[in-house]
C-alpha cells in the first residue's frame, strides 16, 4: 500500500497537521480526529460582537460626519463674513481709527466662532477643517494685535480733531437765538420726563409696528398749528407712501375728520417714505427717501417733493446703521426731527465709524430748495442706540432697559460741541419695540410710535 501524506490546518493553533493514509479503491484513505476541527462558537461569538460594535460605531461616525459636512459650509460662511468685516478694521486699525466698542463686538463673534470651529474640527479632522480653522487663528492673531495696540495717542488726536470741528461747527452762522425761542432752553438739559400723559392704538391698527406720528412741530406755523398727523409704514414695516392728518385733538383721538396724503404712487417710488423717519413741520412732511442718502421735503399744498443729499463718507441708508442696542428697527438709518431751532437729520457714516452725526436742515421757501447748513460728528455708536431726538439743538439717545421701560442716557450739545452720557431718563412703554421718538417745541411732548401704540410725554426742564 502506498502511504500519503496529508497537510491539515487544525483550527485550534493555527498550524498544519501531519496525518498518514493509504491508498484504497482508487482513493486516498486516512484516519482524521474530528475533535481537532472542532466549530470554535466562543471565538465566533466574540468576533461577532466586536463586528455589531464597530458597526455601531461606524454608524455613529457617520452621522457626525454628516452633520459635520452639513455645517461645515455654516462655519466657512461665517469665516467669511467675519473676514470681510474685519478689513475695514485692519484699514482703520492701519490708520488708528478703529472704533473700540464694534472691534469689542467682532471679538465676542470670533470667540463664539473659535469655539464652533474648535468641535467641527475635533470631529472630521480633515483638510477642509484644518484650513478652516487656521483661518480663524489668522482672525483670532488680527484682532488680539489690533487691541493691544498702543493707539492712545492716535485716538486723543482724533478726539480733539472732532471736538474742534464740532466747535467750529457750532460757531459758524448760528444766531444769537439759537438755543431757541423759548426759556426752557436756557436752563440746560432735561431734567425729568412724565409717564405717559396720552395712550392710543394707531388708527391704522397695531399691526403695523413701525411709522411715525406727532403734532405739527414749526412753533409759528398758521395753516396746520394744531394738526396731528400719523404716517405709518405699510410695505414690511419698511416703506411708506401716505400720511394722514386730523386738524385737530379731539378729531385725532376720535379717528374722524382726517385729511390723506399719497406722497408717492408705490412703495417703491424715488419719493416713497423709508423707515420711521418722518416730522410734520409747518405745511410740509420731511422724512428720509428711498434708498438714498436724502432727506425730501413733501410739501401738502402743492404736492411736489424736495430733496437734499445729506453731507459725510458713505452716509448709512438701507439698513447699514439703523437704531438697534436690543433689537435693530429695520432701515431707521435716517431720522429727521424738529425742536425749536429748526429742523435735524441724525444718521452716521463710515467716515465717522458708524457714530451718530447731526445735520442741521434749512428749507429756503424763496428758492425752493432743501439745504443743509452744519453738520456736528459724535462719538456714539448708532446701533448702541435704540432711538434719538433733538431738543433745544441738543440730541438725546436712548437705550433699551426692558420691554416696558427705555431710558434716555446721552445727550450732545450742538452749541457746544460736547456730550455727557450721565443721564438716567426713564421713558415708560406698553411694547417692546421702539419705532420713533420725536420732541414737540410747540408743547414740551414727546411723541412715540412704540410697536403700534401712540405715546405722548411731558418733558421737563
Amino acid at each position: 500500500m502506498l502511504l500519503l501524506l496529508l497537510l491539515l490546518l487544525s483550527p485550534g493553533d493555527g498550524q498544519a497537521q501531519r496525518v498518514s493514509g493509504q491508498k484504497r479503491d482508487g482513493s486516498c484513505v486516512c484516519p482524521v480526529d474530528s475533535n481537532l476541527w472542532s466549530f470554535p462558537a466562543v471565538k465566533y461569538e466574540a468576533v461577532l460582537e466586536q463586528v455589531q460594535t464597530c458597526g455601531g460605531s461606524l454608524k455613529t461616525l457617520q452621522e457626525q460626519v454628516k452633520l459635520s459636512s452639513q455645517r461645515l459650509p455654516h462655519i466657512q460662511a461665517a469665516v467669511e463674513n467675519v473676514t470681510a468685516r474685519l478689513e475695514p478694521h485692519l484699514y482703520l486699525h492701519n490708520r488708528g481709527l478703529y472704533t473700540a466698542l464694534s472691534l469689542r463686538q467682532l471679538g465676542e463673534e470670533l470667540s463664539q466662532l473659535e469655539t464652533d470651529v474648535g468641535a467641527i474640527h475635533s470631529q472630521l479632522n480633515n483638510a477642509q477643517t484644518q484650513k478652516v480653522s487656521k483661518e480663524v487663528d489668522k482672525l483670532r492673531t488680527d484682532v488680539d494685535r489690533m487691541q493691544m495696540s498702543d493707539t492712545i495717542n492716535m485716538k486723543s488726536v482724533k478726539e480733539r480733531l472732532r471736538y474742534l470741528k464740532n466747535a467750529a461747527e457750532s460757531c459758524r452762522s448760528i444766531p444769537t437765538d439759537f438755543r431757541g425761542q423759548g426759556t426752557h432752553c436756557l436752563k440746560g438739559l432735561i431734567t425729568n420726563i412724565s409717564n405717559p400723559v396720552m395712550t392710543k392704538v394707531s388708527p391704522h391698527g397695531k399691526s403695523y409696528i413701525s411709522g411715525s406720528w406727532g403734532k405739527q412741530a414749526q412753533m409759528d406755523s398758521e395753516g396746520e398749528k394744531n394738526s396731528y398727523w400719523v404716517q405709518p409704514l405699510l410695505n414690511s414695516h419698511i416703506w411708506g407712501n401716505s400720511l394722514r392728518v386730523y386738524q385737530t385733538y379731539e378729531d385725532f383721538m376720535a379717528s374722524v375728520n382726517q385729511r390723506d396724503f399719497t406722497i408717492a404712487p408705490s412703495f417703491s417710488h424715488a419719493n416713497t417714505i423709508e423707515g420711521p423717519s418722518a416730522v410734520l413741520y409747518g405745511e410740509a412732511l420731511y422724512y428720509h427717501c428711498y434708498r438714498s442718502a436724502d432727506v425730501c421735503r413733501y410739501d401738502l399744498k402743492s404736492n411736489t417733493v424736495k430733496r437734499v443729499t445729506l453731507p459725510g463718507t458713505g452716509v448709512g441708508f438701507n439698513n447699514k446703521f439703523p437704531y438697534c442696542y436690543y433689537d435693530c428697527r429695520a432701515n431707521s438709518d435716517v431720522d429727521v426731527e424738529a425742536d425749536e431751532t429748526g429742523l435735524w437729520a441724525l444718521y452716521a457714516t463710515v467716515g465717522n465709524h458708524g457714530n451718530l452725526v447731526v445735520s442741521r436742515l434749512v428749507w429756503d421757501s424763496e428758492a425752493e430748495t432743501l439745504n443743509v447748513s452744519q453738520t456736528w460728528e459724535t462719538r456714539l455708536f448708532k446701533k448702541a442706540v435704540s432711538n434719538a431726538f433733538m431738543v433745544c439743538g441738543v440730541m438725546y439717545a436712548t437705550r433699551y432697559v426692558d420691554d416696558y421701560r427705555e431710558e434716555v442716557f446721552y445727550a450732545f450739545d450742538t452749541a457746544t460741541g460736547k456730550d455727557d452720557n450721565s443721564l438716567a431718563l426713564p421713558l415708560e412703554k406698553v411694547a417692546k419695540g421702539v419705532a420713533s421718538l420725536s420732541y414737540n417745541p410747540t408743547n414740551k411732548q414727546i411723541y412715540m410710535y412704540n410697536d403700534g401704540y401712540l405715546l405722548a410725554y411731558q418733558a421737563h426742564f
